[in-house]
């Protein structure tokens, strides 16, 4: 999934880029993709540059994708698809819930017998 505003940027990125084989090619060609370890040392520049202490790797932003969109109430079947996992086991576990979200659970009791219901 690609937000609208990273659609923008990566079609800016696109026109000035030349490279005809790889979205992103390596130093060392444009027949050749970017290395992982280079995503990761970019990650840990921008990361530190941000002023980011807590450590973090580019998977944490898989991580905190799905999360945002749990707290934002997307279903977890949605997000399971979006994240690619054959079962909801796995996206259950990878994905947490904040402890914002839970206090803001009412008993369906309290939902009944609210002081404008009597």
């Amino acid at each position: 999934m690609l937000s609208s505003s990273a659609y923008m940027v990566l079609e800016q990125y696109l026109k000035s880029s030349h490279s005809e084989h790889y979205l992103f090619p390596s130093g060392e060609g444009p027949h050749k993709p970017i290395h992982v370890r280079t995503i990761q040392q970019v990650f840990e520049r921008a990361r530190r540059a941000a002023g980011i202490v807590k450590q973090a790797t580019v998977h944490t932003l898989r991580h905190s994708f799905a999360t945002h969109l749990l707290e934002e109430g997307t279903d977890l079947r949605y997000i399971q698809e979006l994240l690619g996992h054959a079962s909801s086991k796995t996206t259950e576990i990878y994905t947490h819930v904040s402890v914002k979200d839970v206090r803001r659970i009412k008993s369906p009791l309290d939902r009944i017998i609210e002081p404008d219901n009597f």
